[in-house]
């Protein structure tokens, strides 16, 4: 509920000025962080990043799962980083499992002709990477991002929380969104990494 403000920013960045654009083109003036993240205010995001410190950005991704390289530019809240679809469903796996530690995996289990177990996953989670109260404020949030925001079109007649993604050259588009006890991560893009025709994560 804390107030941030969707206005023009200008970024002092090596090269010069970097102004981060709103998708719509629009300003909100003072909104409520909710609101926010419901709509993808990318003003907001930098805003944000800047004031929490990008190296805590940074940290924060790493306790998540995110291990590709990542500078500490301002452009980094709006997902300059790399990143691949198995990280990113990760990281937001960790929300569903209520901040416990999460480790993606492929296998579960194999057994031979007659039964016999040959391997078997231990799920044991050891370790926390969020506390309750950020799991509760930030379900919260990405729960509005799909009844009221540009999540919307992830509604499956119970809760979800979601975030959509988009680059500002249409390259990538995802959505990732998680109930308890299931996180689904959704990428769209083209094999040669060219421009899609407005492709949104929201679509």
């Amino acid at each position: 509920d804390t107030i941030v403000e969707d206005e023009p920013i200008s970024v002092p960045i090596h090269r010069g000025t970097w102004h981060p654009k709103n998708y719509t083109g629009e300003y909100l003036g003072p909104i409520p962080m909710r609101e926010a993240v419901t709509h993808s205010i990318n003003t907001v995001a930098v805003r944000v990043a800047l004031e929490a410190g990008l190296e805590s950005v940074i940290h924060v991704a790493r306790r998540l799962g995110i291990s590709g390289d990542m500078e500490a530019v301002p452009s980094i809240a709006l997902g300059s980083t790399e990143a691949s679809l198995l990280e990113m469903t990760t990281a937001y796996a960790h929300l569903a499992a209520n901040g416990a530690i999460v480790y993606p995996y492929g296998i579960l289990k194999i057994e031979t002709n007659g039964g016999d177990v040959i391997y078997e996953r231990n799920v044991s989670r050891s370790g926390r990477v969020l506390s309750g109260g950020v799991i509760g404020m930030m379900n919260g949030m990405l729960m509005n991002v799909v009844t009221d925001g540009t999540g919307r079109r992830a509604q499956i007649g119970r809760p979800v929380a979601g975030k959509t993604g988009t680059t500002s050259d249409y390259r990538d588009a995802w959505f990732i969104g998680y109930t308890p006890d299931l996180v689904t991560g959704v990428w769209v893009g083209n094999d040669d990494n060219a421009a899609m025709k407005k492709v949104t994560g929201g679509n």
